[in-house]
């Protein structure tokens, strides 16, 4: 007695057909499952077996083979008890199902020990994928249909109980499947709680993280404790514009691999994270002995904060410098290579010193010129030539800090010239995801176009500043945004001389070094 179910497992966001084949046979009692599976997977027996059962079904006293193929495929987690299950009760003939209909459908879930079908990780990249599997229905359970339903032509049946399921197999009750959900993006999630209006004085920063909002550009906030660099970067969502179908895709994704999905299993804000500089490379880059997403992967068409970014392990920071440019993480292990999304907006902040008061003007640094080098040391040159914006955050003044009139403006009015900018380079690029800080070399040619006096600036910046050509292409993209937030075709003097004024941290920052 024999059957064949057909369910999927993910290696990174990609989705790969499993046959799940199970053998009922005479002789010794026993239950075998084969083919690559983890502990998670063998411990299926037990819980299958129960689930059985406690739910008034039968299971056999018999000698039970289950084999996951293709056999050279790792196999994890635990979303093949619900498809073991449907194959020992099709092996005994205890339900019998069409072959055209098992051949078309994939089944995931896990199974209580009272039947119950419990929600699973990656449904929702199984279900993106299933078309391409050659599938055209999906059975999950009842808490994975939200983000299953994402995906349009697929039939998606959920189910909360093992019962209920054979029920609808049985043709005993008529089960609707999930409607796609119609995903409504006209409206951006805001948080009134998180408005640059709030912020005190600091407009320079404001501007430059405005600039950073519009084009996409790389962040460091350079300032003494206090000065309100944290303040400022958790407020960076609430001018960001609200997320696409696709982006929304995209990061649903990745956070259902995880388990990190919320009720509605949508993630309908960019996301924000904010990692503790303790924290390891796997966790920041992603990694395992079977890999997972990091938290640049779970930042993705988000927000990657960085506090205290000389305090993270040199190393750590060293592997950022690969997706910075890639906008995407490549982790290889010896049997396997998996590519995890990682195109995140990096926002830093740091002390310029150990003390944190170099160059403050209310308090003296009681740092030596080594401690300060070497506290500078774990900012490599290649991954600063990778921020875009380097910003001087200082302390507030009195006046600023009790003065109404020191607010400035708030989100709202930052986020009409941040629209205005995006408008520009959806004319431009299309809607293939380039920003400006993504420019190729052909299309910084093409697009930051300058001005006679312009043009001259930019000849004698190159020379005094010692600029690389990453350096000045990355002078030229900064203008280019600022000149879309001005709403101007051609770069002019003033926007080359606000998007040097950002790079010069880099000069600074050298200073420091060779004190």
């Amino acid at each position: 007695m024999h059957a064949k179910i057909f369910s999927a497992i993910t290696h990174g966001v990609v989705a790969h057909s499993v046959e799940v084949e199970v053998d009922v046979s005479f002789g010794l009692v026993n239950f075998y499952i084969v083919g690559l599976p983890d502990t998670a997977i063998k411990e299926s027996a037990k819980r299958v077996q129960s689930a059985l059962k406690n739910s008034g079904l039968p299971f056999p006293a018999r000698r039970v083979t289950v084999n996951l193929a293709p056999a050279d495929l790792k196999k994890v987690g635990t979303l093949f008890d619900l498809p073991i299950a449907i194959g020992i009760l099709i092996a005994i003939d205890h339900v019998t199902i069409d072959q055209l209909f098992l051949s078309e459908t994939l089944f995931i879930g896990e199974l209580s020990l009272d039947g119950s079908i419990r929600p699973v990780r990656g449904t929702l990249a199984i279900a993106s994928d299933a078309m391409l599997l050659g599938k055209k229905r999906l059975i999950v359970p009842k808490e994975n249909a939200a983000e299953a339903a994402l995906i349009c032509n697929l039939e998606v049946f959920s189910f909360n109980h093992l019962t209920e399921l054979l029920s609808f197999l049985r043709a005993e009750t008529v089960v609707l499947p999930t409607l796609a959900q119609n995903l409504d993006n006209s409206e951006r999630v805001y948080n009134p709680s998180l408005d640059f209006g709030q912020v005190k004085g600091q407009q320079l920063a404001k501007r430059a993280l405005q600039i950073s909002a519009a084009g996409r550009h790389n962040i460091v906030l350079v300032g003494a404790p206090g000065s309100g660099k944290t303040m400022l970067a958790k407020r960076l969502p609430s001018i960001m514009p609200q997320m696409s179908f696709q982006e929304t895709l995209e990061t649903t994704k990745i956070y259902s691999i995880t388990g990190k999905l919320h009720n509605d299993g949508l993630v309908k804000s960019r996301p924000f994270r904010n990692p503790h500089h303790t924290i390891s490379q796997a966790g920041l880059i992603g990694g395992g002995s079977y890999p997972q997403p990091g938290e640049i992967s779970l930042a993705h068409n988000g927000i990657l904060f960085l506090d205290e970014l000389t305090e993270f392990k040199r190393t750590t920071l060293e592997a950022l410098r690969q997706p910075l440019e890639d906008g995407e993480v490549v982790i290889a292990r010896a049997q396997q290579v998996v590519k995890f999304p990682s195109n995140f907006l990096m926002v830093a902040a740091l002390n310029p010193c150990p003390c944190g008061f170099f160059g403050d003007k209310k308090r003296a640094c009681s740092c030596s010129p080594q401690h300060i080098a070497m506290y500078i040391q774990k900012l490599s040159g290649p991954l600063l030539d990778r921020i875009d914006l380097q910003i001087n955050v200082s302390s507030i003044e009195y006046n600023d800090a009790t003065s109404l009139s020191s607010v400035g403006q708030s989100s709202a009015d930052l986020f009409v010239s941040v629209l205005q900018a995006l408008e520009w380079q959806k004319k431009r690029f299309g809607n293939d995801g380039t920003f400006n800080s993504t420019m190729s070399t052909d299309s910084i040619d093409k697009y930051c176009v300058l001005t006679p006096a312009a043009q001259l600036l930019m000849r004698k910046a190159f020379d005094r500043l010692l600029l690389s050509m990453r350096g000045y292409h990355k002078i030229l993209k900064l203008a280019r945004t600022i000149a879309d937030l001005d709403g101007s075709e051609l770069i002019d003097v003033a926007h080359a001389q606000e998007a040097t004024m950002y790079r010069s941290l880099d000069q600074f920052i050298d200073r420091r070094k060779n004190l």
